[in-house]
């Protein structure tokens, strides 16, 4: 580790908690923190793909920037999208906008799994010099890397796109469970290596995004979810803070910290005192609702006052959404959640 990162990571508040310690405040940042609510993030994207701007480092590091900026968070995620890894070995998918990511020719066999090759650090070169650029930038401000989960991926490939309802890739688990978990172990392989290559870069924190794994049962995700997150997981383990988080998972909280995540995500659906009782000596990420700041300020700060209040339940605490940025949500309401954050838990903390 260089002395740069040494000393970001004894003085960084979202270092500290993600270990368990108590730090100087509360930390906050936010998923899609990055991105389309931001005006100067729609300036610097214009005329560009998705695709396209992740695979620009000069503009990767801007926009990862821009909110660190703008709100004073704890931490920066660093942009990119899911789907980078799949897309930098060959497979042919888009990011539709409006829609999401399109594969051409979706998996359904054990020839489709054999698409799959290996991730190569070179395949992503854009990404190791984007975080060469942010690091320099962020100083004592962590960068966190980040990659979709096997279950969420794969049913992009095998849907062939966003679905509702996952119908075609419980098919395959069901009918064909070894075409499915060849799909998923390679997946797993590919998103621990791009989690290695980002702290191989100067990544101080991973999170692993399992989207859609709130569509299973807790039988079903055990059996056919589990293990290949423990896998993808496993590539970066004792080296850097893992964070996991699942949209629509408080069903599953148990069995995705057995991951082996130093810290689990909490969606807006439970409240966090109730999930620090159900992970007893887990540092938990979350989870204001992200309709919330849409709201007037008054609603606004007593629900960020209530976050904060059953955060303390748990060992440690990361404020963050339950899930991500709304595209409408007006910066300034997130700032007023940082600010909010930082004196209330400062306060707090000086009362201890």
């Amino acid at each position: 580790m260089s002395s740069a990162a040494t000393a970001t990571s004894t003085s960084s508040p979202f270092l500290a908690a993600c270990r368990g310690e108590e730090p100087e405040h509360t930390p906050v940042w936010f998923m899609r923190q990055a991105g389309r609510s931001l005006p100067e993030y729609k300036e610097a994207r214009a005329g560009t793909t998705m695709l396209e701007a992740c695979r620009t480092p000069e503009l990767v590091a801007e926009i990862t920037m821009q909110p660190v900026r703008r709100y004073s968070t704890d931490a920066a995620i660093f942009f990119s999208d899911i789907v980078v890894p799949i897309a930098a070995i060959g497979v042919d998918i888009e990011i539709v906008p409006g829609v999401g990511p399109v594969v051409a020719e979706p998996f359904r066999s054990d020839a489709d799994a054999k698409r799959l090759r290996n991730l190569d650090p070179c395949d992503v070169g854009y990404v190791t010099e984007a975080i060469g650029l942010l690091t320099k930038e962020l100083g004592n401000i962590p960068l966190i890397g980040f990659a979709g989960a096997p279950f969420t991926l794969a049913s992009y490939l095998i849907e062939g796109g966003p679905s509702r309802d996952h119908a075609k890739t419980k098919a395959l688990m069901r009918s064909h469970p070894d075409v499915w978990h060849s799909i998923a172990s390679r997946l797993a392989a590919i998103c621990g290596e791009f989690l290695r290559v980002q702290v191989e870069a100067g990544a101080q924190a991973v999170q692993l995004f399992d989207s859609w794994a709130g569509a299973l049962s807790e039988a079903d995700y055990r059996r056919f979810a589990l293990p290949h997150s423990t896998a993808a997981l496993a590539g970066v383990a004792k080296s850097v803070p893992r964070i996991h988080f699942g949209v629509g998972t408080g069903h599953l909280l148990e069995a995705m910290s057995e991951t082996g995540a130093e810290v689990m995500g909490v969606d807006f659906r439970i409240p966090l005192d109730e999930a620090a009782a159900r992970l007893p000596g887990k540092t938990l990420q979350g989870n204001l609702d992200p309709a919330a700041i849409l709201s007037d300020d008054e609603p606004l700060l007593a629900e960020t006052d209530e976050v904060l209040r059953a955060g303390r339940a748990a060992k440690g605490h990361i404020f963050n959404l339950g899930h991500g940025v709304l595209p409408d949500s007006d910066p300034a309401k997130l700032k007023l959640v940082v600010d909010r954050v930082h004196e209330q838990s400062s306060r707090e903390a000086s009362r201890r």
